[in-house]
């Protein structure tokens, strides 16, 4: 009897945490959710319909570029920064800002080395 009830008990502790953490799933789910319907909201706001198809297009082609742009007129927006509705042309001066800032410079250094390689012999 005493194996019958831990088994039960064992049970509904289990199915507590199964459902505790199902429910912090569907929380952060949804916080997620609202945070995207937020960024929609305010770049809807902020941008016109072409600007938001090319960052709907570059956001398909550089996801992280397209965040990083995002982020930086949602910061704008909120500090009262933008003066109206950005066109396309304003969001391509944008990207280009963005691009200059997030670039990054790429060197290759050959490095030979010389060990054993002597030209004076020939080899036949």
């Amino acid at each position: 009897m005493f194996s019958y009830t831990f088994s039960n008990l064992n049970v509904v502790l289990l199915s507590h945490i199964f459902f505790q953490d199902a429910s912090n799933n569907q929380q952060g789910e949804e916080a997620k959710q609202r945070e995207s319907d937020m960024r929609n909201s305010i770049l809807a706001q902020v941008l016109d319909q072409s600007a938001r198809a090319r960052l709907s297009n570059l956001a398909l082609v550089k996801p992280e570029k397209a965040n990083a742009v995002e982020n930086y007129l949602i910061q704008m927006a909120r500090f009262g920064k933008l003066g109206g509705k950005i066109s396309e042309s304003g969001l391509i001066e944008i990207l280009e800002k963005v691009s200059q800032q997030t670039e990054k410079k790429m060197t290759v250094k050959f490095n030979r080395q010389r060990v054993m390689d002597s030209d004076d012999e020939d080899d036949y």
